[in-house]
């Protein structure tokens, strides 16, 4: 059967394109070269996401760049790759399969559409029905790894790292936060609105860490320990670890104060930063692993984080960390910590 170069591809390749963005920029050009009049496509999937309930892709034809929208719930099924046509020319979409999250590929032409064109564009979306559903599902198992995982260890076990004992040493500024009166806060309140008060916590910290590129490694309870990978110099990497944390007391300060508003108590916490090596990788039983950090770094930030309460200070900054950064540190001396055989020099912001 001899197919336009369009068809054959999707029938016989597409289904391999690495991501969808590649999909799209590919077929768009094939598309084009048969003869097509086209100044953009769109590509929208469903996403299994706690926020994300869509990603589009929006190819421009002009140039070949390809950018993402991320649609959120309660919105159009197709509302950013609509609009976004239409501002280039007259729209073909098509939504392709059955069901509420059907994806979604549209064209905006340099020109209306003829009626043969518009048969040629349905024909392909027919034929893209396979691949789609490929990376459809290979775009859910990214957004549930990344929402449990994080970016950065999402990639890791996607791209094979799957057996326990997998792993690598890396240079990262560790951030750990605790919640203060957890125990008191739980016993005083209903569960719903301890979730909702762990929520909103969490909310403050995590939006933080993620805003200036760190990634959160784990919740452990009441408390979050993340990295900030060093990736050129270190003091970068600390750097972005401390606009975190002033990030998030500026977050927690006006929930606090809404809070109080509202007759609640406010929800104190402590921090630590440190700067060292960590093994980041799979840990644990033979059939339940877990993708996170450990090692003698782990186990000195979280040891830090502990003296907030006794030193009365609510972020603290260890002298690996302190000696990487240009923000000015108030010294708080040197302090042993439990199961750590160095006393360890201690810092802290002096509004802290």
């Amino acid at each position: 059967m001899d197919l336009p170069a369009p068809l054959a591809w999707l029938l016989d390749e597409a289904s391999a394109s690495p991501d969808p963005d590649r999909f799209l920029a590919e077929l768009g050009g094939r598309l084009m070269a048969g003869g097509l009049p086209l100044a953009g496509g769109a590509l929208t999937l469903a996403v299994p996401h706690p926020i994300i309930a869509r990603r589009t892709w929006l190819w421009r034809a002009e140039t070949g760049a390809v950018i993402e929208a991320l649609g959120f719930a309660g919105g159009s099924p197709n509302e950013d790759g609509r609009n976004w046509l239409a501002g280039l020319g007259p729209v073909e979409e098509d939504a392709i399969g059955r069901g509420p999250d059907r994806p979604v590929l549209g064209w905006a032409g340099t020109r209306p559409f003829k009626p043969a064109e518009t048969g040629q564009l349905r024909q392909a979306a027919r034929f893209a029905a396979a691949p789609l559903a490929a990376l459809a599902e290979r775009a859910a198992l990214t957004a549930l790894l990344e929402a449990y995982l994080g970016k950065r260890s999402a990639a890791r076990v996607q791209a094979g790292a799957l057996n326990r004992g997998t792993g690598e040493m890396i240079r990262a500024a560790l951030l750990y936060a605790d919640m203060r009166n957890f125990t008191a806060l739980s016993e005083a309140r209903e569960p719903a609105a301890v979730i909702a008060d762990l929520d909103a916590w969490f909310d403050r910290v995590a939006g933080a860490i993620h805003a200036f590129g760190g990634e959160v490694l784990k919740f452990i309870g009441d408390g979050v320990l993340a990295i900030f990978p060093v990736t050129r110099m270190p003091a970068e990497a600390c750097e972005a670890a401390l606009r975190a944390v002033v990030a998030a007391r500026a977050g927690m300060a006006h929930l606090d104060a809404r809070r109080r508003a509202q007759g609640l108590p406010p929800l104190p916490y402590g921090t630590a930063l440190h700067l060292g090596e960590i093994l980041w990788g799979n840990i644990g039983a033979v059939d339940r692993l877990d993708f996170t950090a450990i090692g003698p770094a782990v186990n000195l930030v979280s040891r830090l984080e502990g003296l907030c309460r006794p030193l009365g200070r609510s972020v603290l900054i260890s002298g690996a960390l302190a000696a990487e950064i240009a923000t000015p540190l108030l010294p708080l001396g040197e302090h042993a910590l439990r199961g750590i055989s160095t006393p360890c020099a201690v810092f802290t912001l002096p509004d802290a």
